[in-house]
């Protein structure tokens, strides 16, 4: 693998200095593709073109980052920016590399969880764009543009990972690929109503198993965050919400919200296309400043049951709150 990790360096190098002047754009695209995006902008916007699809972009997006969440604990993936130090093997020419605040995750680096995600997640949702713009035009050339969208989309989140020395090029391609084979498979076994509240407190009870059983193993789980901490250029850069537990807190909340929100509104609000777009507006403003709610950063186990919590609301905002005050209003003036 060194080999592997050095021409992944020296990649990462040229890129940098091929691109320097696209710096900016680089890290947007990196966020965009952040797994909390398909909880906070995919799964809303989808939602309100095809209500089934939406609830797939959640159910997708949750058991693709918790699978991540299991590969990354197996196979001990090494992250760039620490791996230049860590490896000696640049000690008397150390590459033209630069870290960005996007860098310093803490997790092992293999596979990609941006691609991984990013990859289950666009397929949802562009192969239902994909098949309403052919319903209603017939056009194969105008369906396929979703498709083109989605290559264009996961060439440019990996090599924004790459650029920014999270992961390697091998651990994005396995990420891109697992991502689109996961996002073809769950999204047709999307489950129904409560069973989320049961896929929930699954999920955890089962990654407290694993962990609680690869330590009994003497598997030092945390070896990445003690890297993380010794390697980034800029301590601040190192956030709570990069940690592997955060990732689990943001799943079981995102599945417990949606199991609630079908309990309390089996079928959704049935509302026309304009409702539809006020719904998408006024759920991505509360979305914002639900992402935007501050978190005690200590005791950690505050900030990871707050950041649950926090998930947990995302569902009942997007498929609860915003349609049922939309369609209060709009029903409303339709009587006057």
């Amino acid at each position: 693998m060194e080999a592997v990790y050095t021409q992944g360096i020296l990649m990462a190098e040229d890129l940098q200095q091929r691109t320097r002047n696209y710096e900016k754009h680089w890290l947007f695209i990196t966020h965009f593709g952040d797994p909390k995006a398909a909880f906070l902008l995919v799964f809303p916007f989808t939602y309100f073109i095809s209500r089934r699809a939406g609830v797939a972009v959640v159910w997708v997006a949750a058991i693709s980052e918790w699978l991540n969440l299991v590969f990354k604990w197996m196979l001990f993936g090494e992250r760039p920016y620490w791996w230049i130090g860590e490896s000696h093997l640049f000690v008397n020419k150390p590459p033209k590399v630069h870290q960005f605040p996007a860098t310093c995750e803490t997790g092992p680096g293999s596979p990609s969880g941006h691609a991984m995600v990013t990859a289950a997640v666009w397929w949802v949702t562009v192969s239902s764009l994909g098949s309403f713009l052919y319903s209603r035009t017939h056009s194969k050339v105008l369906a396929a543009v979703p498709y083109l969208f989605y290559v264009v989309l996961l060439v440019a989140v990996g090599l924004s990972r790459i650029f920014i020395l999270a992961h390697f090029p091998h651990q994005v391609i396995a990420g891109s690929v697992t991502g689109f084979i996961l996002g073809i498979v769950l999204s047709r076994r999307v489950p129904e109503g409560r069973s989320f509240l049961m896929y929930s407190i699954a999920l955890l009870s089962s990654t407290v198993a694993l962990h609680a059983g690869l330590q009994h193993l003497g598997i030092n789980l945390s070896w990445s965050i003690a890297l993380a901490k010794k390697w980034c250029s800029n301590t601040q850069w190192i956030r709570l919400e990069t940690v592997i537990f955060s990732a689990l807190c943001r799943d079981c909340g995102a599945l417990l919200g949606l199991g609630l929100a079908q309990c309390w509104k089996p079928d959704g609000w049935q509302l026309p296309w304009a409702p539809r777009a006020l719904c998408l507006a006024l759920s991505s403003m509360g979305l914002y400043h639900v992402n935007r709610l501050p978190l005690p950063l200590y005791p950690e186990a505050i900030f990871q049951v707050l950041f649950f919590i926090k998930f947990v609301i995302v569902p009942q905002v997007v498929m609860v709150f915003v349609p049922g005050l939309v369609h209060f209003f709009t029903h409303k003036k339709k009587k006057e």
